[in-house]
């Protein structure tokens, strides 16, 4: 009798990695197509091609997949463009190191790949508050305490008044553009983030 080579075992932990890819693959491009309230934990895992309770072993909600693939998508785009979501730059150079951020903020929203899903989470997020909150708290809140970060080095560094809250600050170049990309008030552009980071840092008034 001919003895047959024994076959390798299954490896299941690339066979998870592509599950999650695709269940990441799929609630993306569901929630862009339906939005959120008809995409379902079913339905995601039909077009991911895993079974429902697959992905109730991982996650507890669809809110959770969602939010995870979002962060794995912007966690992707920064990799593909070679360089890591944080820290901000500091070179010295305050304004140049805001304005290269939003740049690159800039050609996020513009990507159609971000841009359906972030507007269908957002969107949901106003009238949904437990997803509002949640949605700030793992995706824009830890964005957002890396321009706090910068903001303070440049106080330290003597570039801003010692007095200012770096909080508020920041919203006066991030949040207009939340709003232009939200509401379509304005195209977006390098030179529309460059003149909000000027306005912002060297105001309105004659000097």
């Amino acid at each position: 009798m001919v003895t047959q080579p024994a076959r390798p075992a299954p490896d299941t932990s690339r066979r998870s990695e592509r599950s999650r890819r695709a269940i990441y693959e799929a609630a993306l491009s569901l929630v862009a197509e339906t939005g959120y309230p008809k995409t379902t934990i079913e339905g995601i895992a039909a077009r991911a091609g895993v079974g429902k309770q697959t992905i109730y072993r991982w996650w507890g909600s669809k809110a959770d997949v969602l939010l995870e693939a979002f962060l794995d998508l912007g966690e992707q785009a920064a990799e593909a463009a070679g360089h890591t979501p944080d820290p901000l730059p500091d070179t010295g150079d305050l304004a140049a190191d805001l304005k290269a951020v939003l740049r690159a903020t800039v050609d996020e929203l513009l990507d159609p790949r971000f841009e359906a899903p972030a507007r269908a989470l957002t969107a949901e997020g106003v009238v949904n508050e437990p997803l509002g909150r949640e949605f700030v708290a793992k995706l824009l809140e830890p964005q957002l305490q890396l321009y706090v970060d910068r903001l303070r080095s440049a106080q330290r560094a003597g570039q801003l008044r010692p007095g200012i809250d770096p909080r508020i600050a920041l919203e006066l170049f991030v949040s207009p553009l939340a709003q232009r990309w939200l509401q379509y008030t304005g195209p977006i552009s390098y030179d529309y983030t460059d003149t909000l980071v000027d306005y912002a840092l060297y105001g309105l008034a004659p000097r």
